[in-house]
């Protein structure tokens, strides 16, 4: 897993891709998880396993691992 900063206050955007059990969540539960992680203001898009999620960094800045299940993941303007 490759590591990647987050800091407070900023906007992300990922792709998330999800197994497929997890596949059959519906966005609002993809985004339930998000917010639970310390995300505000979450968007979340498409269906099947691959889903686009928006939202709002609230935490403090933090470094660490990347789940598998994320990537493309950018820091909006």
């Amino acid at each position: 897993m490759a590591d990647f900063t987050v800091e407070k206050g900023k906007r992300y955007r990922a792709t998330i891709t999800l197994g497929m059990l997890q596949s059959m969540a519906s966005n609002e539960t993809v985004a339930q998880k998000l917010t639970e992680a310390g995300f505000t203001d979450v968007s979340v898009t498409g269906s099947g396993r691959t889903r686009m999620a928006t939202g709002q960094w609230a935490k403090d800045t933090v470094s660490g691992a990347i789940p598998q299940e994320i990537s493309g993941i950018s820091q909006l303007a």
